[in-house]
């Protein structure tokens, strides 16, 4: 089956999470990825998180729809083999500091000396210029440095980081959609270029109204917890068997909310008769809703409220909504076959496309699988040595 990017070659330099996660999204979509893997323990997620039948399971995820290829970039040989694979290949990605693929040989010139048509992509803490160039990353820090952590949490609590290391991944997805981008700009001029995500510059990306307001007023954001930071009522309500969120987030689904309720008429006190009322009253509002939904389940204030058009849900938990049957049902969760290693249950793909599917080609690789075969692919019968021991 032909998929969007059959045919593009990528030479993987990445490890740990944003890069591998940037490089598994163009295998999904069909690229022929090659993860360059140093000898010895090659990536060093493949020793991380639960492994089981030895495979981490976590290395699995991230690095399916690739072929491992061992070489020694500290050495003139796996330089010289890599300079060969870059002369066939479509894309490099890598998520070294920035400025170490250049001590390394490999600065832009040398690379369009290489293969003008290769499109390099990057992907770092801060960026590639500016005053925090030198300083080290963690997807902790992005988040404290962002102000992003700043948003969450209580007012009176302190700053939250989020669970899922969200810097490295939207730091990746960027640098994904950036290759995609750089391709098709390709199809148009011949000549590749440079494409360049940082974690910081991803997450500041995504503060929507949080930003815009800040920017209009000069208000910083404070944490509002389970609350919305512009309107009300809206978070987690209290239903007689635990709580439901619930998100009328317009005045028309307000209406069909407090409709559900039987509390339209709260409207005309004056406490509550606007947004901006509302949000200073918010406390007692909340009140209100709560003293009516304790006398109910959440499954009963749920079927009626979705049948009204009111956003609500459950709060599961991370082992609940991999089993919630609309996760199942979108193939959200997939078991792969790794052989050697037995089954692998990962998450599925998230973008669906009707003509040419995302699909798993390659279970994830053990280390090296792939070398000689790679470079005669790649180098034919004059295929330099792998550089490795």
């Amino acid at each position: 089956m032909t998929q969007p990017l059959s045919g593009v070659r990528v030479v993987d330099l990445t490890r740990i999470l944003s890069g591998p996660f940037c490089t598994a999204l163009l295998g999904d979509m069909g690229a022929d990825v090659v993860k360059i893997e140093p000898p010895g323990d090659g990536d060093p997620v493949r020793t991380n998180g639960a492994i089981i039948e030895g495979m981490s399971w976590y290395f699995a995820a991230f690095n399916r729809n690739k072929r491992s290829v061992s070489l020694d970039l500290r050495s003139e040989a796996g330089r010289e083999t890599l300079a060969r694979l870059l002369k066939k290949a479509d894309v490099l990605v890598e998520n070294f500091r920035p400025g170490v693929l250049a001590k390394m040989g490999f600065d832009e010139e040398r690379l369009r000396q290489i293969n003008p048509r290769l499109i390099t992509a990057s992907i770092n803490g801060y960026g590639s210029t500016g005053p925090y160039v030198e300083r080290p990353a963690f997807d902790f820090v992005i988040q404290a440095m962002s102000g992003f952590m700043s948003t969450n949490g209580t007012a009176d609590g302190e700053p939250l980081r989020s669970g899922p290391p969200v810097t490295d991944l939207v730091a990746g997805l960027y640098c994904a959609f950036g290759i995609v981008s750089a391709l098709q700009a390709r199809n148009n001029t011949g000549r590749g270029q440079r494409v360049e995500a940082s974690m910081m510059d991803g997450i500041i990306s995504l503060f929507a109204y949080l930003a815009s307001d800040h920017l209009a007023t000069g208000v910083v954001p404070r944490r509002a917890g389970n609350h919305h930071p512009i309107a009300a009522p809206y978070g987690l309500f209290t239903a007689s068997d635990g709580e439901l969120a619930v998100a009328p987030s317009t005045e028309v689904i307000l209406r069909r909310f407090l409709r559900v309720l039987g509390m339209e008429g709260v409207l005309e006190d004056p406490r509550f008769s606007s947004n901006a009322l509302r949000m200073q009253n918010h406390a007692a509002l909340d009140a209100l809703i709560n003293a009516r939904m304790e006398g109910e389940s959440r499954q009963a204030w749920m079927d009626r409220l979705n049948a009204a058009g009111v956003p609500c849900g459950l709060v599961q938990d991370v082992g609940e909504a991999l089993s919630d049957p609309q996760v199942l049902h979108r193939e959200m969760v997939v078991d792969v076959e790794h052989p050697g290693h037995g089954t692998v249950r990962m998450l599925g793909f998230p973008v669906k496309l009707s003509e040419t599917p995302c699909r798993m080609r390659h279970p994830a690789p053990d280390h090296g699988a792939h070398t000689e075969e790679v470079l005669a692919e790649w180098c034919g019968e004059d295929r330099p040595r792998a550089g490795g021991p």
